[in-house]
């Protein structure tokens, strides 16, 4: 629809600064010598105010492999703005192995279940054009005791 409707902009970037600047509590980098090397950005849904949604993960190819992402979703869990948080909500498709690896490595670090469901259907939502986004839900997980753990 977007595209059919020009001027609308189909641009993330624009997407990716207005989170940054609406949603500054619910985004995160990373910084590696003045660089940007990590971005997290979610929200808190307002039909969920237990869930916080993941919207996307991007770590450059000189953080990967260090546990950043864990670690900025962590951050984000553990600022006021998420206080009542008990699970975390995020779409991935079926082929990106890394998110997948990620969610379910949190999972098992918060001892938390995490659960698959088909939200956004490649042929019912966009039209055979995209890959079925799957939703995967980890919780409940009780933050405060995560907190504690990590010290």
């Amino acid at each position: 629809m977007i595209s059919r409707c020009p001027p609308l902009d189909r641009n993330s970037a624009y997407c990716n600064l207005i989170q940054s600047t609406h949603f500054a509590d619910h985004c995160v980098i990373a910084e590696q010598e003045g660089r940007v090397v990590g971005w997290v950005s979610g929200h808190r849904p307002p039909s969920d105010r237990t869930s916080f949604f993941v919207w996307q993960v991007a770590v450059a190819s000189e953080g990967r492999g260090k546990g950043l992402a864990k670690r900025m979703i962590q951050s984000l869990l553990d600022r006021r703005a998420q206080r009542g948080v008990t699970c975390l909500t995020t779409t991935v498709t079926d082929d990106n192995k890394a998110s997948w690896a990620l969610f379910h490595s949190l999972a098992r670090d918060w001892d938390a279940p995490l659960e698959r469901t088909a939200l956004f259907e490649r042929e019912a939502h966009f039209a055979g054009a995209y890959p079925t986004e799957y939703q995967a839900r980890i919780g409940p997980f009780d933050l405060k005791k995560i907190q504690e753990a990590q010290g």
